[in-house]
């Protein structure tokens, strides 16, 4: 379910209507989030650390409204319900774009990760179902590097509005502290530093419980 966004009376149109007419209209950052007592949880729970800081990060999605901002056409529609579309690898090495939906109930959500990562490594090629709606951010993990910023491959004539989200190398220090690179890329015609940083503050307080 969506509904539409009265930009007409929204504090931020002229933001909206200036960025929105870039070729261009994504800003992001990189962080570094401590995720040392996100892991220790995950192995507690004998859970995919994957699956679960996935769900931590659409759990913050859903909980910050302008990450479920998304543009058709000239409108702005606010959606109920952000999912994840996340890069599933695959041992031949390559990689299917998957459609997990989001449930506040981390168990139920593990259930409908766990069965389309399986779905994924049925199937080849990139798109293996129909994405109808773009309730969605585009999730991806590079576990292998430990990057400090990233870019993102676009096509400036396909319209989107969806957040885009990466986790690098989980890095360990002498102390025993667990780090992970984070990096998120918004339209700057929905969000704002402001939000972006809120987004990452309650990302890192959902992480630490």
């Amino acid at each position: 379910m969506k509904q539409k966004l009265d930009i007409a009376n929204w504090n931020r149109k002229e933001h909206f209507m200036f960025f929105k007419q870039f070729e261009e209209p994504f800003f992001g950052a990189t962080v570094t989030i401590d995720c040392t007592k996100a892991y220790a949880a995950a192995k507690e729970r004998k859970t995919s650390f994957f699956t679960y800081y996935l769900h931590k990060t659409l759990v913050a999605v859903n909980h910050i409204e302008c990450f479920k901002y998304r543009i058709n056409d000239d409108s702005v529609y606010i959606y109920d319900q952000i999912n994840a579309s996340a890069t599933i690898g695959r041992e031949d090495g390559t990689f299917g774009f998957s459609l997990i939906e989001y449930d506040p109930d981390y168990l139920v959500f593990e259930k409908k990760a766990t069965a389309e990562a399986a779905r994924i490594q049925t199937t080849t090629g990139l798109f293996t179902r129909e994405f109808r709606d773009d309730n969605l951010i585009h999730f991806s993990a590079i576990p292998w590097l430990n990057f400090t910023s990233l870019s993102h491959a676009r096509s400036y004539t396909f319209p989107d509005s969806c957040p885009k989200i990466s986790f690098g190398k989980m890095i360990t220090t002498e102390e025993g502290t667990k780090t992970m690179a984070m990096s998120i890329h918004v339209h700057h015609g929905l969000i704002d530093g402001l939000q972006l940083s809120q987004f990452v503050d309650y990302f890192q307080e959902i992480m630490n419980q």
